[in-house]
């Protein structure tokens, strides 16, 4: 678990620009496809839905919009990590907005009193 956070933690901080000196940059790539997972709490139904970078789909209440779904160049089967903006369309205010890892969930999570929508990982297709 620590070893995931700390991988975690290096490759988000490897593609905020400014954020690491360039020797210690991870090479990242941008896919097309963010894969998402949600659960509704109160029924319990899991659902697993592709969101294009650039897009938005609806989940239940819920707009998701994924920005940019990103992993390590030389391992793309490796921690993807999406910058998603999340929010249920009956209020103003969105429920979550930024980064999302797929390894670690809780890290920077959505908060919600019904829904939990988490990135599974990232896809050409």
């Amino acid at each position: 678990m620590i070893r995931s956070l700390s991988a975690a933690a290096l490759a988000l901080a490897a593609a905020l620009p400014g954020a690491a000196p360039a020797q210690d940059r991870i090479a990242v790539q941008t896919e097309p496809f963010a894969v998402l997972r949600g659960l509704d709490r109160l029924s319990g139904e899991l659902t697993e839905f592709e969101v294009r970078a650039g897009a938005t789909a609806i989940y239940r209440d819920l707009a998701v919009t994924v920005a940019e779904c990103r992993v390590p160049a030389d391992n793309p089967s490796g921690d993807a990590y999406a910058y998603l903006t999340i929010q249920d369309q009956r209020v103003e205010e969105p429920n979550f907005e930024g980064w999302m890892v797929a390894s670690s969930p809780a890290l920077n999570a959505l908060d919600h009193m019904r829904y939990d929508v988490w990135l599974i990982r990232c896809s050409t297709s």
